[in-house]
């Protein structure tokens, strides 16, 4: 049986042992998408990837009208589009992760697991033991809050 990894991205409000914050979760998982490569820009616009959906149509129209305008032989063409496809099949997943982050909904968790009924079931049984779960990501403070200008700028207190 073949295992995936699969990321939990809960929502900003779920907080770790409880179970009312999990409604909301969505669980993403790694590994190429078949359902990506074969309809790509359908595949972003159903998980509401918008921004993606339209950078994937006209990648792909501009892939297509390079190829016109190159003279490209329908079979080289194909070719072209075929590894476009795949390139969107590879890298779906880490785009739909990457989206989920900024709005919010970093990974909380991962679990390695045959299904995805198999993967949400560890990760609601993980989440609702907060102890087996790795601490959450902090974010840094920024650098200048403590270090001292550097370049044309006056220094801290008016100081050259």
């Amino acid at each position: 049986m073949r295992t995936r990894s699969y990321t939990l991205h809960p929502g900003p409000e779920a907080i770790p042992g409880e179970a009312h914050g999990l409604d909301r979760a969505q669980v993403v998982a790694d590994g190429f998408s078949w359902p990506a490569f074969a309809f790509s820009v359908a595949w972003f616009a159903f998980h509401r990837l918008w921004l993606a959906a339209l950078i994937v149509a006209a990648g792909l129209v501009l892939v297509a009208l390079a190829g016109y305008a190159l003279g490209l032989a329908p079979g080289a063409a194909f070719a072209i589009s075929l590894l476009a496809s795949v390139l969107i099949g590879l890298e779906a997943s880490s785009l739909r992760r990457w989206t989920l982050a900024r709005h919010g909904r970093p990974a909380r968790d991962a679990v390695q697991a045959g299904s995805l009924a198999e993967a949400e079931a560890k990760l609601i049984a993980r989440w609702l033991d907060p102890r087996s779960l790795p601490p959450a990501p902090q974010r840094p403070a920024f650098a200048r809050d403590r270090e001292p200008v550097i370049g044309l700028f006056p220094a801290e207190g008016g100081g050259r």
